[in-house]
């Protein structure tokens, strides 16, 4: 009889495991959300090329970057800098929408959408460091700051080759924007694949510095909270962050 109570405890428990997950990719305080939109914005920007899609983009961008800080538990002043330059940045993707469109201003949205990835990882890496406990939420966090890096290097061979003189992939021209992520992702990864290559500077130094950045976050960041992670670590216990506010 003493142990018939705690059979429904445990059949329990599995079904707490979907919820668990479901709730990781959908609250706005998770990097489960965070990841999300990350590959969404990838989705769309690999796929769809009309123009509207590029100030598209940059609305899911804007998404990301106010969710990421939601889950990083940024500062209030990180905050309300962010916010402003996320409303500058809304107000540029709406003047997208409206006005005709050239490559100048393929290359300013392109910056805007780098930028915007720019400063996000950083908040992250910082926001991981100070958690007290390795668990699901730190992992995500440390794999949206590794693909965070690789669409900002997208964006920014996406601003050369439009802005640079002379075609960014040589023989191969200027590239689409799925190419541009297609060789920032090989470059991040050192795949190096070899069919698209930056034909000069500076696209050159900006594909040795990303895969600088790609191997040196892999071999530390994430082995490091991959090698550390207890699954179900910190189960049931909130970080002590959110409490501070």
């Amino acid at each position: 009889m003493a142990d018939d109570p705690d059979h429904p405890a445990q059949d329990r428990r599995p079904l707490h495991r979907p919820r668990r997950l479901l709730q990781a990719f959908s609250s706005p305080d998770s990097y489960g959300l965070v990841l999300l939109l990350i590959v969404v914005t990838y989705a769309l920007s690999a796929s769809i090329t009309a123009s509207w899609a590029v100030s598209l983009v940059l609305f899911v961008q804007i998404a990301t970057i106010w969710v990421t800080l939601q889950a990083a538990q940024a500062r209030r002043r990180l905050r309300q800098v962010t916010t402003a330059i996320l409303v500058v940045s809304a107000a540029v993707g709406v003047l997208n929408l409206l006005l005709s469109r050239g490559p100048a201003g393929d290359g300013v949205m392109a910056v805007v959408s780098g930028l915007l990835y720019v400063a996000a990882p950083g908040v992250i890496v910082r926001h991981l460091v100070l958690r007290r406990t390795v668990d699901t939420q730190t992992v995500l966090g440390a794999i949206a700051a590794y693909l965070m890096v690789g669409m900002a290097f997208a964006f920014a061979y996406r601003a050369l080759g439009v802005l640079q003189a002379g075609s960014f992939f040589g023989s191969q021209g200027e590239g689409r924007f799925s190419q541009d992520l297609f060789f920032s992702f090989t470059t991040l990864t050192t795949t190096g694949y070899g069919n698209l290559v930056p034909a000069a500077n500076p696209g050159q130094t900006f594909a040795v510095l990303e895969m600088l950045i790609g191997q040196l976050f892999l071999v530390t960041a994430v082995a490091k909270v991959v090698s550390t992670w207890r699954p179900g670590q910190g189960r049931g216990h909130p970080p002590t962050e959110t409490n501070s506010d």
